[in-house]
């Protein structure tokens, strides 16, 4: 993002946004995550993968798409806010799924780590990988795109509206650079004794 010029401020506050809307979703999911529970009895820790969504699913298609859709949409924010935090239009879209994503499981890992000492809460390696997932998934399908949007209404960028190769107007012809010389030399000067 630009951080100078034309649209300094509007990339500032957009960053701003990000930063806030992912402090309140953190604050939201630790206190989701990690408030003591009063129940009678605690399910036994789930360290096998794939096993709490076997479960799930033999429990009928409803209860398994509720259940399945709260692991998915708990971090799923993440894939949105984490980037927009950043405020980097111009990354590899590779290497933003990348951190975000990595970032993502390492937040839903903490969260299960810490919910060892939570009363009532139970450490669940198939809510790490479903929480994983919905991170990728919202950011494959928000991020690259809002992305290129903002591309194209930044001013002065090579993608903007009605701006040709290098933001010049259309059917501009742009001359290349004649050489200048050869680069200056100092020559080097002995040392006295």
């Amino acid at each position: 993002m630009q951080r100078q010029g034309k649209g300094g401020s509007a990339a500032i506050r957009f960053r701003a946004a990000g930063g806030v809307l992912l402090f309140a979703h953190l604050l939201l999911v630790a206190w989701l995550t990690l408030r003591p529970r009063d129940v009678l009895w605690v399910t036994a820790a789930n360290f096998e993968p794939l096993a709490g969504i076997r479960a799930d699913l033999a429990l009928g298609p409803v209860e398994a798409a509720r259940r399945l859709g709260e692991g998915l949409m708990l971090l799923a924010p993440l894939g949105v806010l984490l980037p927009m935090a950043g405020g980097r239009l111009d990354v590899s879209p590779w290497g933003s799924l990348a951190r975000t994503v990595t970032a993502g499981a390492l937040l839903s890992l903490g969260i299960e780590l810490l919910q060892t000492g939570v009363p009532g809460q139970v450490v669940d390696v198939d809510s790490l990988l479903l929480n994983t997932l919905g991170v990728a998934l919202a950011h494959l399908l928000v991020v690259p795109a809002g992305r290129a949007r903002l591309r194209r209404r930044q001013p002065g960028t090579a993608g903007s509206a009605g701006s040709g190769r290098d933001g010049a107007r259309p059917g501009t012809v742009l001359r290349e650079e004649s050489p200048q010389g050869p680069t200056p030399t100092i020559t080097r000067v002995g040392i006295a004794p």
